[in-house]
């Protein structure tokens, strides 16, 4: 039973990174064109693999003081500042890393231990999607999801 629980914690974790890298990735996207970045993305798409892979870091090495500075000040009693900037920092940094691996992806591909983690990676997302697919929850959420949908239509209808 615990055992169940946990992977359906895990499985729950994992889509929600899914969704969450799926909808930054399209913010990203109007964030360039916002920004008038097309030639930055250009040049970025062209990058050769180890420039890719630098790029791909920088976000990463970008948002880890803002986790060490969530951990502090969470370890300082400052709990909900803590988690706020956690959560800040983890969707800045989702959404620098999925508008860098979308450029990057070609190049990124390119080294071998790195195209064998993405697969390990999108292996866990399919057992994921798998495993929380045969919950009741989420046969519910989907019917709770259809019905919202209907009572939306009808409002918007008449």
């Amino acid at each position: 039973m615990l055992k169940q629980l946990l992977l359906s914690v895990l499985a729950v974790l994992v889509l929600f990174e899914e969704w969450l890298w799926d909808i930054l990735t399209v913010l990203g996207q109007r964030l360039s064109r916002l920004l008038h970045l097309e030639r930055f993305d250009a040049w970025l798409s062209q990058a050769s693999p180890k420039l890719a892979l630098t790029a791909f870091a920088i976000p990463l090495a970008a948002v880890a003081p803002l986790n060490v500075g969530a951990v502090m000040l969470m370890v300082h009693g400052a709990m909900t500042a803590g988690i706020l900037l956690e959560i800040a920092a983890k969707l800045l940094g989702t959404l620098l890393v999925a508008r860098v691996f979308r450029l990057t992806r070609p190049a990124l591909m390119s080294f071998a231990w790195f195209a064998r983690l993405y697969e390990w990676i999108m292996r866990l997302v399919h057992w994921a999607h798998a495993l929380v697919q045969e919950s009741q929850l989420y046969r519910a959420a989907l019917a709770l999801k259809e019905t919202m949908k209907r009572c939306i239509r009808k409002v918007l209808e008449g």
